[in-house]
């Protein structure tokens, strides 16, 4: 990369890509719209659409800098199934009225509750009956200790602001229920992180 180059790196990125890829390639319908909220890099979407190019990619996030980001890995990989980034905060308004499907990687725990919230709001609005909410991340579970790993990493979060933090994968499951979404499976996933795929009613 040049110092002009705005693609930014995630490492964490390089490893889970793959993982939740093989994931997706059985959940995922076979072609139509998927959003990505919060896609940071925007290194996860351009994977996903090298692997499944007949699905369109629509990628989104509320950092400005993310955004330039996520356009220059899109440009650089000269991928043409995946959309301009749009600027979306979870919480807010979306700009967007439909999607056959939604990811989420990584931003349950690195946000205000208001945004998980705000995520199950605009999921049940705008996905098809059937459509898949793909979630991605640490959870606390109920009778299922938390790794050693994972509660250092909560603790950190928590440290950093104190509206962050690892999430009780019931409250989540409860939020998403209220929105006509349902848990159809929970996997677990490399470094103590689980899969959750949500279907709406």
């Amino acid at each position: 990369m040049t110092s002009q180059d705005l693609r930014r790196i995630a490492p964490a990125a390089a490893r889970n890509r793959d993982p939740i890829l093989n994931v997706l390639r059985d959940a995922l319908p076979p072609s139509g719209v998927v959003l990505e909220l919060a896609s940071g890099s925007g290194e996860h979407i351009v994977h996903f659409a090298r692997a499944l190019p007949d699905l369109h990619w629509q990628p989104s996030d509320p950092s400005p800098d993310a955004c330039a980001s996520i356009a220059a890995w899109t440009a650089a990989e000269g991928l043409d199934n995946v959309a301009p980034p749009l600027a979306l905060d979870a919480a807010g308004e979306w700009p967007v009225t439909r999607a056959d499907a939604i990811l989420c990687i990584n931003m349950i725990h690195i946000s205000p509750w208001a945004a998980t919230q705000g995520l199950m709001r605009g999921a049940g609005a705008i996905l098809p009956s059937g459509g898949l909410l793909y979630l991605y991340g640490p959870y606390r579970r109920a009778g299922v200790a938390l790794e050693p790993s994972n509660a250092a990493f909560d603790a950190d979060l928590r440290a950093r602001n104190p509206e962050w933090g690892l999430r009780d994968l019931e409250d989540v499951s409860a939020c998403a229920a209220r929105h006509g979404l349902r848990v159809e499976a929970v996997l677990p996933m490399p470094a103590n992180n689980l899969s959750v795929l949500l279907r709406r009613v």
